[in-house]
C-alpha cells in the first residue's frame, strides 16, 4: 500500500509562487511514476505533471510548461512542484499520484494506482 500526502496549497496573488510537496509513504521511485493533477469546480481533471520512475523523465501540461517544475528528493520520500508565476485558472485542488505510466495525457475516467488528498491552491487576479 503506498500513501501520499501533499501539502503547500495556499492562497496567493497572480504572479507568485507556491511549492506543493507530496510526501510518499516508502520509498517508491523504483516502482511507480509520481505525478500530480488538478481539479477546478466545473472542469474535467488534468494532468499537470509526472516525473518517471526508471530515468527520471519530466511531463508537463502545455498550459503549465515553463511555470511548473517537479522534482524529487529521494532521502526524503518527497515530491515537489514548484509552481511559479501563478494565474487564477491555477487555481483547483491538487491531487499527487503514484502510477504505473508518467503520463498528463489521461482520460477523464482514468483511474490512477494510488492517489493522496488533495491540497488547495487559489490564485487571486
Amino acid at each position: 500500500e503506498v500513501q501520499l500526502q501533499a501539502s503547500g496549497g495556499g492562497l496567493v496573488q497572480a504572479g507568485g509562487s507556491l511549492r506543493l510537496s507530496c510526501a510518499i509513504s516508502r520509498s517508491t521511485f523504483d516502482d511507480y511514476a509520481i505525478g500530480w493533477f488538478r481539479q477546478a469546480p466545473g472542469k474535467e481533471r488534468e494532468g499537470v505533471s509526472c516525473i518517471g520512475s526508471f530515468d527520471g523523465s519530466t511531463r508537463y501540461a502545455d498550459s503549465v510548461k515553463g511555470r511548473f517544475t517537479i522534482s524529487t528528493d529521494n532521502a526524503k520520500n518527497t515530491v515537489y512542484l514548484q509552481m511559479n508565476s501563478l494565474k487564477p485558472e491555477d487555481t483547483a485542488v491538487y491531487y499527487c499520484v503514484a502510477d504505473a505510466f508518467c503520463t498528463v495525457d489521461v482520460g477523464a475516467d482514468y483511474e490512477y494506482d494510488y492517489r493522496g488528498q488533495g491540497t488547495q491552491v487559489t490564485v487571486s487576479s
